[in-house]
């Protein structure tokens, strides 16, 4: 599918969505989720917030938060977390993988289908529901492997958030 295709698909997907759960459809809301689609990078609420600026004067980093939080919980955006990094917001629900530097925290998407789960197991150990997965991969990107920077640390306090949902027929 050609990139306009999918921006075309997903901008359809969110306002059916809204439409289903009568949350209106605001500009602000289809700037931050074009802002969002037009990367690839999983960007941090405060990258979001840097790039819709000039396009909505006067937005506030609260409502970029907001608003990728509601589209997030919507299903139409993924939440990634990542041990020890900040929160950051993929626009690609189709089911994939990251790619996570440890040096400088990019986060790259990473698709392979041996590691796809044909059935998401019924995880019921201690009243738990497995409701998606990610795997997610440590090293150095290109960048930071040329410059022979050396890996930080990992911290022995981690803490593994919440996932948004499951992400079904993708």
């Amino acid at each position: 599918m050609a990139q306009s295709d999918s921006k075309k698909s997903n901008f359809d997907r969110l306002e059916a969505v809204c439409r289903r759960e009568g949350i209106p459809m605001t500009v602000q809301r289809r700037v931050i989720f074009t802002a969002l689609l037009d990367r690839d990078d999983h960007p941090t609420v405060d990258q979001v917030f840097a790039q819709v600026q000039d396009r909505i004067p006067g937005v506030s980093r609260t409502t970029v938060y907001r608003t990728l939080e509601t589209l997030a919980n919507l299903g139409v955006v993924r939440r990634t977390n990542h041990f020890a990094a900040s929160a950051r917001f993929d626009g690609n629900m189709e089911q994939h993988h990251h790619l996570v530097c440890t040096v400088c925290g990019k986060v790259v998407d990473f698709k392979d289908t041996s590691l796809k789960i044909q059935n998401v197991p019924a995880v019921r150990q201690d009243g738990f529901t497995l409701l998606d997965y990610s795997i997610y991969f440590e090293g150095h990107c290109s960048a930071c492997s040329k410059i022979g920077k050396p890996a930080k640390p990992r911290t022995a306090k981690r803490r593994r958030p919440a996932s948004t949902g499951l992400n079904k027929g993708s």
